[in-house]
Order: structure tokens, then sequence, then C-alpha cells
């Protein structure tokens, strides 16, 4: 118990975290420019909440014994891991939902107007994909649950490592 919960405090465990982030938005790059699957909103988002936790592991990275930096990586991974969680679910409802009618696929995505991230950097947040369409398994589950899977990883390793914590303090 005690090393999993001093890996808060070690750069490489950060690090891990920074690069496991990093190669899932390789991956994605890989499965738009390589294999030619246009992502869609859906998978836009789950991009976007790849990136905060990349960007959580980068600010732990920087000094992981500094309280502050360390709460605010947790924070912008826990925001990150939960919302790509329920975006995960939402993408898995519109591709098994047999009503046409029942869920809509916007075409731009909704980010803030002081952050229109598909308009500075169209190749990578640009979605013209269907969000219905499964053009994509690995053993007999979609992209979207894959990623619920993954996102559900990273939850559970930042309950994990808080909760290890917490409890090392009470000692």
């Amino acid at each position: 118990m005690t090393y999993i919960a001093n890996l808060a405090f070690k750069r490489s465990a950060w690090f891990i975290l920074m690069m496991s982030a990093l190669i899932l938005e390789v991956t994605a790059l890989i499965f738009q420019y390589q294999m030619d699957l246009a992502p869609c909103i859906m998978c836009i988002y789950q991009r976007t909440a790849v990136l905060g936790i990349f960007i959580a592991g980068l600010i732990a990275l920087t000094n992981p014994n500094n309280i502050f930096v360390r709460v605010t990586a947790y924070g912008i991974w826990s925001i990150s891991a939960i919302w790509g969680y329920f975006i995960a679910v939402e993408h898995i409802d519109m591709q098994t939902n047999t009503d046409p009618f029942a869920f809509t696929c916007d075409i731009i995505p909704n980010f803030p107007s002081f952050m229109p991230l598909h308009e500075w950097i169209p190749s990578f947040f640009a979605a013209p994909g269907d969000c219905g369409e499964i053009s994509w398994q690995f053993l007999g589950l979609s992209m979207p649950v894959w990623m619920q899977i993954i996102f559900g990883i990273y939850s559970l390793i930042l309950i994990t490592m808080i909760s290890t914590n917490l409890f090392k303090k009470r000692i």
C-alpha cells in the first residue's frame, strides 16, 4: 500500500500516465490518417479528454512533490477521465440504439467560444465522421467501448492513488 501511495510523488509514475495518453492520441491519429477512419464529434470529445489526462501528467511531472501541482494534476485527471467515461457511454448508446431519432450527432464540436480548438487545429479536432457508425472493432468491441474501458482504468488508478495517500496519512 505504501508503494502505491508513494507513486504520486514519483516523476516516473506521472511520466507513464502522460505517455499512455500520448500513445492513445498517436493511435487516434493513425486510425484517422492511416486507416481513414473519420472521427465523429464524440470521438473528438474523447480525444480531448485523453489530452486532458496527458496535460495532467505533464503538469505533475514538473514537481510531483508540490501539493498544489499534484492536486491540480489530480483535478485535471479526474475531470478528464470521468468526462471521457461518460462521453464514451453516450457514444455507445448512439451506436447501439436502434431508434434513428433517439440521438443526434453534432457536426461542429461545441468547444467554448474563447477556445475553438476545431478552428485552431482542425487536423486534430475536426469531426467529419458519423457517431452512429461502427467502423472498427477489436475482440468484438467498438472503439467507444474500448474507450469506456480505458477511461474506467484511468479512473480506478486515480481513485487508488488518492485513497492510498489519504489512508497513508491516517496511519
